[in-house]
C-alpha cells in the first residue's frame, strides 16, 4: 500500500501581497429558493450526500493480473530544478485578499510530484493553517471515482459500453424526450435510442441535474420529486428517475447530471456490491487513500477544512468568505446519509487524491489498463457537440471524456499547452487536471462556494505550466 500520510508535505507560505485580478465569464443565473439559500445543488452536482465506510467489509474481485498494494512508489516529493514561487504568489495574494480561504496544491511532471504547496487556513475564525492533511469537501471529484470503478467493471468484461442501460437497470428503458419548447412533462416524444453507459459516464445520455436552469419544466420536476434527496438511496433515485423524460434524444447534446450518480448504482447492480464498499475494495484501499469516504469520521471531524461562501455569487473576484458549514444542508459530509452519491459524495485529502491521479498516469502501475486509460481521455462526444451550460451556452473546445471534460481546443484563458487536458472539478473549488501531451497533472483543493470555474484555478494552471516549461 503507499504510504502517503506523512510523506506529503507543504511547504509553508506565509503572508501575502495584493489582489490579482484575473478574468473569467460570470455566472447569471444560479437557483436559489425563496430565501436566498442556494437550492441543494446548483453548480456541481452536488450535493452528494454522504455514508460512513462500512465496518465489514466483504471480499470484491479484483481483475487478475492487477496488483497494487505492493508495487505502487512510495510517495516522494521532488522538487529539484523547478521555480513554483509565481504560483505560490498568485495563491498567497487571493488568500491574503479575502478571496479564497487557502488553498493545497500538488504539481507532477509524469509520476513525480515536483511541488507541494499549502497558503492560508483551514478555519480562517480559530486561524488554523492548512496543511496537506486536512479534509476536503470534494463534491464532483468524486466522479472521477465512480467512472474508473465503472471501468473496472468493464475491464473484467461484465459489461460492454455501448450496452443499453436497461440491460442492467430495466427501469431506465423505453424513455421518452421532452419535445423542443416543451411546457409540460406529458409533451414527450419516444427516444430514438436506448441510454447506453458510454453516454452515462460522457454526460451526454439525455438526463439533467435539476439546478442549472431555473423555471424550466426539467428544473421544476426535479425539484418537486427530490431527485437528490440525500434521505433516500441509489435505488430509489433509479425510481424517480424512470418517470421523468429526458432533456434530448441519447448521445445528441450534453448535459452534466445525475448519470454519474445512476453510474454509481449500476455498480451496484454489476458488481453485488454496495458501492462504498466497492470503491473502498477495489480504489481506495489498494491506492492508500486512507482519508477519503462518503462522510468524516469523529474523530476527524478536526481535520476537515471549513467551508465559505463569497460576497457575491455573480464576481469571484470580489472579496468577502462568509462561513457555510452546514451546507449544502445541517449535518452533510459529517454523518452517514442513505444517498451514496457518485456524483458528489465524498470528502478526501490532497494525498489520498494525488494517488488517485498517479495512478492513472504512464511510468509505474496503473489502476486502470493503459487502453482503457486512454479511452478514458478521449473525447466521447460527436463531431459539433461541446459541453454546454445554460448560462454559458456552448464551451466550444471543450469535450468530455469517460470520467472528466477534455481540451479540445484550449480556450483564450487556456495555456497554450493545455491542447488535449483531461480534467475536472468540484463545486467548492477541488480540481485536478491531467496532461498526456506535456506529461504535467496538478491539483488544488480550496472550500470555498461556486469555485469550479473560478478565475484561481485558471491562473494555477497557466503559471504551473509555465514553472515546468522553464524547469524542464
Amino acid at each position: 500500500m503507499i504510504k502517503v500520510m506523512g510523506r506529503l508535505r507543504c511547504r509553508s507560505s506565509p503572508a501575502i501581497d495584493s489582489t490579482m485580478a484575473f478574468g473569467v465569464g460570470r455566472c447569471s443565473r444560479i437557483a436559489r429558493d425563496s430565501s436566498g439559500f442556494i437550492l441543494p445543488a446548483a453548480i456541481d452536482a452536488l450535493f452528494g450526500p454522504l455514508i460512513v465506510r462500512a465496518e465489514n467489509r466483504a471480499n470484491a474481485t479484483r481483475p487478475t493480473g492487477v496488483k497494487m498494494e505492493a508495487t505502487m512508489q512510495d510517495m516522494q516529493v521532488t522538487a529539484a530544478g523547478y521555480d513554483f514561487g509565481a504560483t505560490h504568489a498568485a495563491m498567497r495574494r487571493l488568500v491574503d485578499g479575502n478571496i479564497l480561504p487557502g488553498v493545497s496544491s500538488a504539481v507532477l511532471v509524469g509520476r513525480d510530484l515536483v511541488d507541494v504547496n499549502c497558503v492560508g487556513w483551514a478555519d480562517k475564525e480559530a486561524r488554523v493553517p492548512l496543511r496537506s492533511d486536512h479534509l476536503f469537501r470534494v463534491f464532483s471529484n468524486t466522479k472521477l471515482i465512480t467512472s474508473c470503478a465503472a471501468l473496472l467493471l468493464f475491464e473484467q468484461g461484465r459489461f460492454q459500453l455501448d450496452d443499453a442501460i436497461e440491460k442492467y437497470i430495466p427501469q431506465l428503458g423505453n424513455r421518452r424526450v421532452l419535445r423542443p419548447g416543451a411546457t409540460s412533462l406529458e409533451d414527450t416524444e419516444p427516444a430514438r435510442g436506448s441510454i447506453t453507459i458510454r453516454q452515462l459516464l460522457s454526460h451526454s445520455s439525455g438526463l439533467s441535474y435539476g439546478l442549472f436552469d431555473p423555471g424550466s419544466v426539467m428544473f421544476k420536476a426535479y425539484q418537486e420529486r427530490k431527485v437528490l434527496n440525500p434521505t433516500t438511496p441509489l435505488a430509489d433515485m433509479i425510481d424517480t428517475l424512470a418517470d421523468l423524460p429526458l432533456v434530448y434524444h441519447p448521445g445528441m447534446s450534453w448535459e452534466y447530471s445525475v448519470a454519474t450518480d445512476v453510474v454509481g448504482r449500476l455498480v451496484e447492480v454489476v458488481s453485488g456490491v454496495p458501492f462504498d464498499r466497492f470503491i473502498q475494495q477495489r480504489i481506495f484501499d489498494p491506492l492508500g487513500m486512507v482519508d477519503t469516504a462518503f462522510a468524516v469520521p469523529e474523530k476527524d471531524h478536526s481535520r476537515l477544512a471549513a467551508y465559505y461562501v463569497g460576497a457575491d455569487l455573480m464576481d469571484p473576484m470580489k472579496p468577502g468568505l462568509t462561513r457555510t458549514d452546514n451546507s449544502p444542508w445541517p449535518g452533510a459530509f459529517v454523518r452517514p446519509w442513505p444517498r451514496l452519491s457518485g456524483g458528489g459524495g465524498l470528502v478526501s485529502t490532497l494525498p489520498d487524491m494525488v494517488a488517485l491521479i498517479r495512478s492513472l498516469l504512464p511510468g509505474g502501475p496503473t489502476l486502470l489498463k493503459p487502453e482503457t486509460i486512454a479511452q478514458m481521455m478521449t473525447n466521447q462526444l460527436p463531431d459539433g457537440v461541446w459541453m454546454r451550460f445554460p448560462m454559458t451556452g456552448a464551451l466550444v473546445g471543450k469535450g468530455y471524456g469517460l470520467a472528466g471534460a477534455m481540451t479540445v481546443q484550449p480556450a483564450p484563458y487556456d495555456h497554450a499547452d493545455s491542447r488535449g487536458e483531461f480534467w475536472w472539478g468540484g463545486v467548492a473549488g477541488t480540481q485536478w487536471w491531467i496532461s498526456p501531451k506535456t506529461g504535467v497533472a496538478g491539483l488544488l483543493m480550496t472550500q470555498r462556494q461556486m469555485a469550479f470555474f473560478h478565475p484561481f484555478a485558471i491562473e494555477f494552471k497557466r503559471l504551473a505550466y509555465e514553472a515546468v516549461k522553464r524547469g524542464a
